[in-house]
């Protein structure tokens, strides 16, 4: 059986080399730009920024 295996450094948009930095710097722009009280209706934003959220947290 396959799992669905993420990859969190893609989600953010940085190399698997990152520093925290980096990682921190991607995650704040990209969760800018996704977040639900900029995007209200916007039901892909809302899942993105949940994802870009995980990614985060995990990373």
């Amino acid at each position: 059986m396959a799992h669905n295996v993420k990859d969190y450094y893609a989600t953010l948009g940085v190399d698997k080399k990152a520093s925290q930095d980096e990682i921190k710097k991607s995650f704040r722009k990209l969760a800018r730009k996704y977040h639900p009280d900029l995007n209200p209706k916007d039901k892909t934003a809302e899942h993105k920024f949940k994802e870009l959220s995980e990614a985060y947290e995990v990373l």
